[in-house]
């Protein structure tokens, strides 16, 4: 087994809106004394220090994280055409601020239906997105991953939707983070799509749900955690971050300690 390390995607923060009136230095605070290793932060989160990346990497060595990857989306959903040439200079600045931290990813949000037209004419318009973006990253020395959800409107939610862009994505250049709870909320055997696309994997998103659907707590759901480490951990691009985000009502009531909950769980399988 590949030697595990454990991070925190801010996500679990920024799904409070308006509620949460702190800023990034809280989330290193919060994530850090949560034992976590590593943080996943997103476009949306990274506050005064979206220009500032020797700043961040200041702010990160004092909690004692590691950047594991910036996450970013468009309210284009990635699939508008006349929006390409604006995605990827958007792109190209999280891909540079990524840069300056070395062994960091970029990763880009789900496709998603935000207009009018044939669904299934939308995915050569995100996997066109995400092949340019890739080639930006690859310039840069950045890798770039995808990440599909199953938040409303995705494009990429049940089995037949990955199995559509990824044979639109150049694998040498786009990798995939798999995310356990978007997963189990479209996918019959979440086993057989980790398997299947294992070769794309390049961290792990773990979460929990429960048999409707409904985000859990981390090992308060169905997600089979042991069997998702054990593909990931035999999977050829697998860096070792298993990055836990929770977006259940429990984390809504107290980021910070549900949080804290998910990193001592995972201690249990050895993380």
């Amino acid at each position: 087994m590949k030697d595990l390390k454990v991070g925190c995607q801010t996500f679990t923060w920024e799904m409070l809106g308006d509620r949460f009136a702190g800023g990034p230095d809280d989330l290193l605070k919060a994530i850090a004394d949560g034992g976590y290793a590593g943080i996943e932060i997103t476009d949306t989160m990274i506050g005064r220090y979206a220009d500032r990346p020797a700043e961040f990497a200041t702010a990160l060595k004092s909690a004692g994280l590691t950047l594991v990857s910036f996450a970013f989306g468009s309210k284009s959903g990635f699939t508008l055409m006349e929006s390409i040439s604006a995605d990827l200079e958007t792109a190209k600045r999280w891909i540079d601020f990524a840069a300056a931290f070395p062994g960091a990813l970029v990763s880009m949000g789900s496709a998603t239906v935000v207009s009018d037209g044939p669904r299934d004419d939308k995915f050569p318009i995100a996997a066109e997105f995400y092949n340019k973006a890739g080639e930006l990253g690859r310039k840069a020395g950045v890798e770039i991953a995808v990440h599909p959800s199953s938040h409303h409107n995705t494009l990429l939610f049940d089995r037949a939707d990955y199995d559509q862009i990824f044979e639109l994505i150049d694998p040498s250049l786009v990798g995939w983070v798999p995310d356990t709870g978007h997963i189990l909320r479209g996918h019959e055997d979440m086993a057989d799509t980790l398997t299947t696309y294992r070769d794309r994997i390049r961290y792990v998103h773990l979460k929990d749900v429960d048999a409707s659907g409904t985000w859990a707590m981390l090992g308060k759901g169905v997600c089979d955690t042991q069997a998702v480490i054990d593909i990931a951990s035999a999977a050829p691009h697998f860096n070792g971050w298993l990055v836990l985000e929770e977006e259940s009502e429990t984390a809504a009531a107290d980021p910070a300690a549900a949080v804290k909950t998910n990193r001592q769980t995972m201690r249990g399988y050895g993380a």
